[in-house]
């Protein structure tokens, strides 16, 4: 974390023994491989899915709820963390809560293979976390994701918040890679349409771009989980045909810095060995010298997605509970 003037681009050093062990543990695990995506949503269930972790390994949280809102584009599944440690703020009314839209490429991914890690945040913060299983692409394109993620805030600010215990200035949002995108994405939009702001964004490496002219795309090509190729299918995923990429609710990161302003605090988390990590340093620069409160987290040691990684990574539970403090702070002021 730094308060100090952030960098417009990441260093890396020597791959954490953990995170190492688990890659190869598992080498057939890759998000924008070679191989049809469908075969990646099923291998990635079977390795992160809740019901296929170590039950030792399960973080505990007070209660889930698994609820479902009907949203501009048919009922959206939304899994509620209630922490056992904002059980009092639930009860009055006081309730701070983490709306998060998961990462995989806009293509891969359910709240079951994010579940876990996202207990442990909650659990942490005393932070409700809204879990969403947004539709995903290439089924569903570009907006029609901002759309519910916009639903879905203004569910929390409202009846939907009120009725769990959530007080509506105390609705943060978050997301990992694509789901940093549109955290951000959502963020930006919400401003121009004149709606209400988020209270804080936590950006845990996000897409901020695509990162086609980074060091990191070049050092982390390959071999660290994220194919750095895979991300351009990915975005051909997502984006209809006529979109361009420098889209300002496409590319948050592309827009000037003048376009960046009076955004929501930022919390924005980048790693080493992850072909991700420029485009999300340069993002946290830009709202940083826009004038917005930005607290950036750089781990040097770390590849993406170690949300998904605690049970079998202790470096990557110390990293999700720095992203509670953070949390904890924009949600509660402590």
């Amino acid at each position: 974390m730094t308060t100090q003037e952030i960098p417009s681009t990441g260093s890396r050093s020597q791959l954490k023994g953990s995170i190492d062990a688990f890659l190869k543990a598992n080498p057939d695990l890759h998000l924008g491989g070679e191989q049809d995506f469908h075969g990646e949503r099923a291998h990635h269930l079977k390795v992160f899915g809740m019901h296929n972790i170590p039950k030792d390994k399960v973080h505990p949280i007070g209660e889930v709820e698994c609820a479902g809102f009907r949203g501009p584009h048919g009922t959206i599944p939304v899994r509620i963390l209630y922490p056992k440690s904002g059980e009092d703020k639930r009860k009055d009314g006081s309730a701070a809560c983490l709306i998060y839209f998961h990462g995989g490429g806009y293509t891969i991914g359910s709240v079951d293979e994010f579940e876990n890690g996202l207990r442990l945040l909650a659990e942490e913060s005393g932070v409700q976390v809204w879990a969403v299983d947004y539709r995903l692409a290439p089924e569903y394109r570009f907006p029609t994701q901002l759309d519910e993620y916009s639903f879905v805030i203004d569910w929390a600010q409202g009846k939907g918040g009120k009725a769990r215990g959530v007080h509506p200035d105390r609705v943060l949002g978050g997301g990992d890679s694509a789901g940093g995108n549109m955290t951000a994405a959502v963020s930006l939009r919400r401003q121009d349409n004149e709606q209400k702001p988020l209270a804080a964004q936590i950006l845990l490496y996000p897409e901020a771009r695509i990162p086609f002219d980074t060091l990191a795309a070049v050092e982390n090509n390959s071999g660290y989980y994220l194919e750095c190729n895979g991300i351009f299918r990915f975005a051909d995923n997502y984006l209809p045909r006529g979109i361009p990429p420098s889209n300002r609710y496409v590319s948050p990161g592309m827009q000037s810095i003048d376009e960046l302003q009076n955004q929501p605090p930022a919390a924005i988390y980048t790693s080493g060995f992850d072909p991700l990590r420029d485009v999300g340093v340069e993002y946290a620069s830009k709202l940083q010298k826009a004038n917005n409160e930005v607290v950036w987290h750089h781990y040097d040691a770390m590849t993406h997605g170690w949300l998904q990684m605690t049970a079998w990574s202790e470096d990557a539970v110390t990293a999700v509970k720095d992203v509670a403090g953070d949390v904890q702070k924009f949600g509660y002021g402590s």
